[in-house]
């Protein structure tokens, strides 16, 4: 066993979040179409006396350092399962936007789980590590797996998807985080009373992940969960203006937000574009990466 392992884990973007209605436990039926973008958190384990959690990095305050950090419950799960306790230090070197709609805690939780799996030797199958990210929360499968896929039921049921090549990406980080629940309570309240059809994924866009062509997905990236976000953060209608002014292919909400993602097709669109995002005021900083990227991976 090794007395200390580093595990580096990728943010995501969907582009498509399909939401159906709320179902009676609270969460909602998706066909969430995933792409992990090679924006990264490290999570960094070591033996200690008792399990502690420290943060570096951007927004690293706004970082719960309790075990209700997605880090410390997956290393509780983790060591639950195996019967022995959870006596680690958990170091997580943050780059992904925190509470950004990118999934930087789901990242975290599947980070940790690998970190301490390599760390204690358990020899968890791939499986098992699954169902533990399944428990954790809706994202933290994906952020374990990466690349493309399709998420169903809430999200955790995934499905592998090809993509024919890179695809070239800018994102907006805003001035103030989203509350995920809040988002879907918002979705909650503009659908009252409206008809919401079940989720399902376009199969167009699909297919223009698996051509690798930026301009068919361009014309079929879609997020419900867009108006509920504007609803709470209006402001990001104007950092969306910017980045379509700016030249990009398409524009979004990433998730829950209020991190906006900007297709363009290659990767001097991408600067150009990160540039007048930057320039616009409208955003306090402007990132670029490509996807698909590779899922937690040990360093």
């Amino acid at each position: 066993m090794s007395a200390r392992v580093t595990v580096r884990v990728p943010a995501k973007v969907n582009v498509q979040l399909a939401v159906g209605a709320a179902r009676p436990d609270g969460f909602h039926d998706l066909a969430n179409v995933f792409l992990a973008v090679g924006l990264y958190d490290e999570v960094t384990v070591t033996p200690a006396d008792a399990l502690r959690v420290t943060c570096e990095g951007p927004d690293a305050g706004q970082v719960p350092l309790d075990r209700t950090n997605l880090a410390a419950r997956a290393a509780i799960a983790l060591a639950e399962r195996y019967g022995r306790t959870p006596d680690v230090h958990l170091h997580i070197a943050k780059d992904i936007p925190v509470a950004g709609g990118m999934a930087g805690g789901s990242a975290d939780g599947a980070g940790a789980l690998l970190a301490c799996d390599a760390l204690w030797g358990t020899g968890a199958t791939r499986d098992e590590l699954l169902d533990i990210c399944a428990e954790l929360g809706s994202d933290v499968p994906f952020s374990l797996v990466g690349g493309a896929a399709l998420g169903t039921g809430r999200g955790e049921k995934l499905t592998a998807l090809e993509t024919g090549g890179a695809f070239h990406w800018v994102f907006a980080m805003a001035g103030r985080g989203l509350s995920t629940p809040a988002v879907f309570r918002e979705f909650d309240r503009l659908t009252r009373g409206t008809d919401v059809p079940e989720p399902v994924a376009s199969n167009a866009l699909l297919d223009a992940l698996s051509a690798g062509d930026p301009d068919a997905l361009a014309a079929t990236v879609s997020n419900d969960l867009q108006p509920a976000a504007l609803s709470l953060f209006p402001e990001l209608a104007g950092t969306l203006d910017a980045g379509r002014g700016a030249g990009a292919l398409a524009a979004l909400v990433s998730g829950s937000g209020p991190t906006t993602a900007f297709l363009v097709r290659d990767p001097g669109a991408a600067r150009t574009v990160a540039e007048a995002l930057r320039a616009s005021g409208t955003c306090r900083a402007a990132r670029v990466a490509s996807a698909p990227a590779a899922g937690a991976t040990v360093l």
